[in-house]
């Protein structure tokens, strides 16, 4: 065995790159975990994936004074800055330090690479989603004659929403729609998932809601910041919602794939707010319209049916007079037959009256008599047991403190009270016998 040393070993790798690949390489790759230091150079790795699967990586630099240059150029051809996610054709150095190991020091990255692989992509999920029938599909939901209640999705802080909420309150008619904002990153790596957790919020509550419709709201922005509106997951979801999407993401050179898939495109959000104030006025004007249509039905029908009555009306009155002699006659017959029967009522009913009368008075008196001997009877039944009949009789009531002896238990020396007619008798008590 002949071992190397690490030194050695590094070394020889050192040696061997140096020897078998070029200075420059052109490589293609996404960027990810990208960082600026404080000194000014970036940091990053240069990463190739299958789907979501990291299968290469490697580290890479750009120094100060190149990165300003390369970012520059590329914010100038493509309106974006580099940022994680985007695909780029790198030129680099390779190099291989013996303590930090592989590293790329990149020397320039082709935007125009950036732009022409954006297409690329997107071309190929248009052709998907029109294979799957997806282009379209939302446009089929019926949108309701007004738009009264929306769900915004956007970010707050967004020029585009702003212009959007003072485009709807503003109107001079004084519509009232009613809106609920759903916020959302509008770019950047994490755009996707959180524009696809706002739609998932939105098909929560729209029952709730009781929405008629959702905006997706942006308001412009470089052509690579766009890149999320044209994501296929995001392009599905927005195809099989469940509600009509509007999209207003503020891009006039290009429609997103977004655009495509909604229900209804318009350029800006403030577009989209004339969109669905201008369902208000149509509305109005379709009712004004409906309203005029029906005042001229009803005045020719009106017309119509006063020419029926009149000629009703004269006939009305021919055949009523006739009726009303026939009544009439009749009325005056049935009258002195009524006359004539209540004569002969009266009398009956007077000669009733007048026995009913006698008997009353009869039967008065003799219930009079009847309570009068009885009232005689009770009179003399109270006299006889009044107490002062019995103490006039000789009889005495005694009682101690109040009580009648017969409820207490007396002993000698206990004091009580004797009621006569005429005398109250107080004792002592001497003796006491049992009887």
């Amino acid at each position: 065995m002949n071992p190397l040393s690490v030194v050695q070993l590094t070394t020889a790798i050192q040696q061997v790159l140096e020897k078998e690949l070029e200075p420059l390489v052109w490589v293609v790759g996404e960027l990810a975990d990208f960082r600026q230091a404080p000194q000014g150079h970036v940091y990053f790795e240069l990463v190739e994936k299958q789907g979501n699967q990291v299968e290469a990586k490697i580290r890479a630099n750009l120094w100060q004074f190149t990165y300003r240059s390369v970012a520059a150029k590329f914010e100038a051809v493509t309106g974006t800055s580099l940022k994680n996610g985007m695909k780029v054709l790198a030129q680099v150095s390779v190099t291989y330090h013996p303590v930090y190991g592989l590293s790329l020091n990149v020397k320039d990255i082709d935007p125009s690479f950036s732009l022409g692989e954006r297409a690329r992509i997107r071309q190929e999920t248009i052709a998907k989603l029109t294979h799957e029938g997806r282009i379209g599909h939302n446009a089929r939901l019926p949108l309701p004659l007004v738009i009264q209640r929306i769900a915004i999705i956007s970010s707050a802080t967004a020029a585009g929403y702003g212009d959007f909420i003072n485009q709807l309150a503003g109107n001079p008619q004084g519509y009232k729609v009613c809106h609920q904002l759903f916020p959302s990153l509008m770019q950047g790596n994490e755009a996707v998932e959180s524009l696809l957790s706002a739609l998932d919020q939105v098909a929560e509550q729209a029952e709730k809601l009781q929405l008629d419709a959702v905006v997706i709201i942006r308001g412009g922005g470089a052509q690579l910041d766009l890149d999320c509106f044209d994501d296929y997951r995001l392009a599905l979801r927005i195809a099989d919602f469940s509600l009509p999407v509007l999209t207003g993401i503020g891009h006039e050179r290009d429609e997103t794939i977004a655009d495509l898939v909604a229900h209804t495109r318009l350029k800006t959000p403030t577009a989209v707010a004339e969109f669905i104030l201008s369902s208000f006025r149509e509305y109005e004007e379709n009712l004004a319209l409906a309203a005029q249509r029906l005042d001229w039905i009803t005045r020719t029908k009106f017309n119509e049916e006063e020419r029926k009555l009149q000629a009703c009306r004269l006939r009305i009155q021919g055949e009523g007079k006739q009726l009303l002699s026939r009544e009439g006659e009749k009325a005056r017959t049935t009258a002195l037959r009524i006359q004539h029967a209540v004569k002969n009522d009266t009398k009956q009913e007077k000669s009733k009256l007048e026995q009913r009368q006698e008997q009353l008075i009869k039967s008065s008196q003799r219930f009079i008599k009847l309570q009068q001997d009885s009232l005689q009877r009770l009179e003399i039944g109270s006299r006889q047991l009044d107490p002062n009949t019995l103490l006039q009789k000789g009889y005495t009531r005694t009682e101690s403190q109040g009580k009648p002896i017969h409820q207490l238990r007396l002993a000698p020396g206990d004091q009580i009270l004797t009621h006569t007619s005429t005398q109250k008798i107080s004792s002592t008590i001497q003796t006491i016998e049992s009887k």
